[in-house]
């Protein structure tokens, strides 16, 4: 096919975006509920200004955009991580939770249709991308909280990897994180930021005995969205602009930092990592 994935960490060359045409901060999840309740405002003109932003540090970086159709009765389906997820042998049609966003998966039919199809489509339990990491080749784990993505659906995604042969780790949660990506993800092949106040010892020894090193966040720090964020390869990464701490450790450690200002989608329970699907990754085998 195509749009195959075999990594968190291979060079990106093509992502699936959508527009926010119709973006805005929806009770969805505990961080969105929190902004909501608090005196932060929405804005519009500066969160396409952030968009405008985002789009430029992706090209910059020699990674192709291609968009989904923004539909006004979806908000958050600039969130393009949970809709699908693509493998090493093509892309998946996940299967969405929350009725609000169930209705995205038309617009992710109408593009991989257009293209090869797919290769397979959730049909048990619920799953959504942004509790799926494909670590390396031969190496998955699937995060499930029983919310947005349950241990039924995890199970299901799980084993087509491991009928492949691939190790899989299935790592439950709070739901009060939302997504695994909020607590941990790949900067690059051997350094993972993750919250391990919060996901414990067994996980970073797990990710110790496949030689992954992590860098430490808070609670605050994954609450901002701060453990959100994209590996480009080649040891790159787009994180947001107010994860100044995590970014200035990453750069410490030898990673190149691309930092767009993206608070206005971190305050709606969303940043860099969750707005993108990679479509495409050279392979790190």
């Amino acid at each position: 096919m195509r749009w195959t994935v075999d990594s968190e960490t291979g060079v990106l060359t093509d992502v699936l975006l959508c527009p926010p045409d119709h973006y805005r901060w929806l009770e969805t999840n505990a961080v969105a509920v929190s902004t909501l309740a608090s005196s932060a405002q929405f804005n519009r003109a500066e969160m396409l200004r952030q968009w405008d932003g985002l789009l430029e540090a992706i090209t910059a970086a020699g990674v192709r955009p291609h968009f989904l159709t923004p539909s006004p009765a979806h908000p958050y389906q600039v969130y393009t991580r949970d809709s699908s997820q693509t493998t090493p042998w093509g892309p998946v049609l996940t299967q969405l939770a929350l009725p609000q966003r169930r209705g995205e998966y038309a617009a992710v039919l109408d593009f991989h249709l257009a293209a090869d199809g797919f290769y397979r489509f959730g049909s048990e339990g619920v799953f959504e991308g942004g509790d799926i990491h494909i670590v390396r080749p031969g190496l998955m784990i699937i995060g499930h909280s029983g919310v947005r993505t349950n241990r039924q659906g995890a199970e299901q995604f799980a084993g087509w990897f491991a009928a492949q042969g691939w190790t899989t780790r299935l790592e439950e949660f709070p739901e009060h994180f939302l997504h695994l990506d909020v607590l941990f993800c790949m900067a690059t092949d051997r350094l993972a930021v993750a919250c391990i106040d919060v996901l414990g010892e067994d996980f970073a020894r797990f990710l110790a005995a496949h030689g992954i090193d992590i860098v430490a966040a808070s609670y605050p720090e994954v609450m901002a969205m701060s453990c959100n964020l994209l590996a480009l390869g080649d040891d790159r990464v787009i994180s947001p602009a107010h994860s100044v701490r995590i970014n200035a450790e990453l750069r410490a450690r030898g990673v190149t930092v691309i930092d767009p200002p993206l608070d206005m989608f971190a305050r709606g329970g969303g940043s860099i990592h969750c707005m993108t699907m990679p479509l495409h990754r050279e392979p790190l085998a």
